[in-house]
């Protein structure tokens, strides 16, 4: 082999260097030391004594492990049924408004998304701070109700300050998703089924969703992956978790365990049945979707 093939041949290495290097070092390492950890009980990072499946025992067998997962799948469910209507209903009425109207609202609702959640946290807990918070002012303004409501020190009112701040948050971000996906819905079968007489809600049904599907299925999985990750938006804005936990999630456990209390390979236990959560949450949501 010449100069010139030698250096033909180790020129797509070259391009690919960069990349075995960096996904070695940032995925590969950290996915194989997460299953390491996983059965070791660690004080530290340099003590590490091998336990086998007393991690995985251990969260199994707390209760809190257990109301943080609870918490985590009802801002799930809850976020997800009330913020992809509210995504795709803005969706639709900017898909009909004139071009520099669309982007101006498209830029309005989108930029909560730009802020981070540890600002939009510290943002919202004086929003929700009683008597003289913007919230419960705009409740006693509204409807007369409110104004004495401690949002984030009542157990049963955490989770719907998380569910309001999210939806500020990602409902413009969900919307652009939609957005995208009805500007190339093809207008020749809107048109046809309108001279066939088809009203808006059966054009809607019939011929626009069926087109935005895949968008729709992309959006309603990624939304709970990213619910069942939540931790800066709640510790943030609660300065913890919460009365009585309510505001703990998964993730939020993880930290607990992992970092406030030193102990990795239980960490990495809770990392991996969240895994597991999410895998089979996510694989029934594109089962039943993708059959429908």
């Amino acid at each position: 082999m010449n100069k010139t093939s030698r250096k033909m041949a180790a020129a797509p290495w070259c391009f690919l260097t960069p990349y075995i290097v960096l996904t070695s070092v940032f995925f590969i390492y950290p996915f194989l030391n997460a299953i390491w950890l996983a059965f070791h009980q660690t004080n530290g990072p340099r003590s590490a004594v091998f336990v086998g499946l007393s991690n995985f025992r251990f969260v199994l067998g707390d209760p809190d492990f257990y109301k943080a997962v609870k918490n985590t799948t009802i801002f799930a469910v809850v976020s997800v049924l009330i913020q992809l209507p509210l995504s795709l209903g803005l969706a639709l009425l900017l898909n009909t408004g004139k071009s520099r109207v669309r982007n101006l609202f498209r830029l309005i609702l989108f930029s909560p998304h730009l802020v981070g959640q540890i600002f939009v946290g510290i943002l919202f807990s004086v929003i929700f701070t009683p008597r003289f918070g913007l919230f419960n002012r705009g409740l006693q303004s509204l409807v007369g109700w409110g104004l004495d409501e401690r949002w984030l020190s009542s157990p049963g009112l955490v989770m719907p300050a998380l569910i309001i701040v999210s939806l500020w948050m990602y409902v413009g971000f969900n919307m652009i998703y939609f957005l995208a996906a009805l500007q190339n819905v093809d207008e020749t079968l809107v048109e046809a089924a309108r001279v066939d007489g088809a009203n808006r809600f059966q054009v809607f049904w019939h011929i626009t969703l069926p087109q935005i599907k895949p968008v729709a299925i992309f959006v309603v999985v990624m939304s709970t992956i990213g619910s069942y990750q939540l931790f800066e938006l709640p510790y943030s804005l609660l300065g913890g978790f919460g009365p009585n936990n309510a505001g703990l999630t998964i993730v939020g456990y993880l930290y607990t365990n992992a970092f406030e209390s030193g102990d990795l390979g239980t960490g990495a236990a809770i990392g991996w049945l969240l895994a597991l959560i999410i895998f089979t949450v996510s694989s029934i949501q594109i089962k039943i979707v993708g059959t429908e």
